[in-house]
């Protein structure tokens, strides 16, 4: 069988450095001892319930690890855990967790994006779950300070309207990491790495909150680690390429004017805007071409259906196709 977080040839469950990243190196089983959350234990679960979004419809769960196992907590919790969406108006529902924890792994395996550390677990009746370490929790439970651009950019329901997290651009957010980071332009080469890795694996959903910074010891603000990464088009296949535009008026540039979508060209832009070196956001804009083949092997290796791993595959050589040289 296949490791639950990274998928190399294991026994069971998770292998070492997988445990290592995620629990620590405790053996925590890869079953929890509970069931999905359903009609029948919706009380149980609603006590721990927060909302999150592929498109405003999946739950989430806080859990904290006690003497090994994984456990339901109100607070002092350590773990995300995102289970089935319950929602019917998604597709492909049942691939969501996978989906969620592959596109994790092939950024950081093969881009080397860092991410929260996450990986698949089941619950007890059987249902696939994704789970994720929290990052801005310290060792002594305490939690470092941690804002998203939306509340950066002073964006709320009040300021603006229900789609305030959408109103913004990449280009924003990059302006407010040159000001905010000390060592800003290694983090805006990670951004801009980041912003074309969610349009090669067609991630619709990375609006401002889904992009943080955080304060660490030294008092300085660094990006956060990549969360909340998915091919959300399985989910919704008409929702747009992008969550955000990527620089102002993009739309009227000659390549969105003549195709209707984002190309190389566009992404160049971003990065001339936010003024990365040429070569080296070329240099990132190569890597996916690159690794088109190992990507596909990853899919193919994952725990998605089928019929998913094909459209996943599709969606990614289309994209890939558009920012090729």
């Amino acid at each position: 069988m296949i490791c639950n977080g990274c998928y190399k040839e294991v026994k069971e469950g998770y292998c070492l450095s997988c445990r290592k990243k995620l629990f620590d190196k405790v053996n925590v089983p890869s079953i929890l001892l509970f069931d999905a959350p359903k009609s029948n234990n919706l009380q149980f679960y609603q006590e721990h319930s927060k909302r999150l979004s592929i498109s405003g419809v999946q739950l989430k769960y806080s859990l904290r690890l006690e003497n090994n196992r994984l456990e339901l907590c109100e607070n002092k919790s350590q773990y995300i855990l995102k289970p089935v969406p319950p929602s019917k108006q998604l597709e492909e529902l049942n691939d969501a967790p996978e989906n969620e924890h592959l596109t994790m792994q092939i950024a950081e395996q093969l881009f080397g994006i860092e991410t929260a550390a996450n990986g698949l677990i089941h619950f007890k009746d059987g249902f696939p779950a994704y789970i994720t370490r929290r990052f801005d929790v310290q060792p002594d439970g305490s939690k470092y300070m941690q804002e998203d651009f939306a509340q950066l950019t002073n964006r709320t329901k009040d300021t603006h309207d229900e789609s305030f997290k959408y109103d913004g651009s990449y280009e924003e957010i990059g302006l407010l990491i040159k000001r905010f980071v000390a060592a800003a332009a290694p983090a805006l080469e990670r951004f801009f790495k980041l912003v074309v890795f969610n349009y090669i694996v067609s991630n619709g959903d990375a609006h401002l909150k889904n992009f943080s910074l955080m304060r660490i010891d030294t008092g300085e603000y660094k990006l956060t680690p990549a969360y909340d990464l998915m091919s959300t088009v399985i989910h919704t296949p008409l929702e747009s390429d992008t969550a955000l535009d990527l620089y102002k008026d993009d739309a009227d540039s000659d390549f969105y004017s003549t195709y209707g979508y984002y190309g190389r060209e566009n992404f160049m832009e971003l990065a001339g805007r936010l003024r990365i070196v040429e070569k080296r956001a070329a240099r990132i804009i190569d890597q996916f071409p690159a690794n088109q083949k190992q990507i596909g092997a990853f899919v193919h290796r994952s725990f998605l259906s089928e019929e998913v791993k094909e459209k996943y595959i599709s969606n990614i050589s289309d994209k890939i196709s558009r920012i090729r040289q």
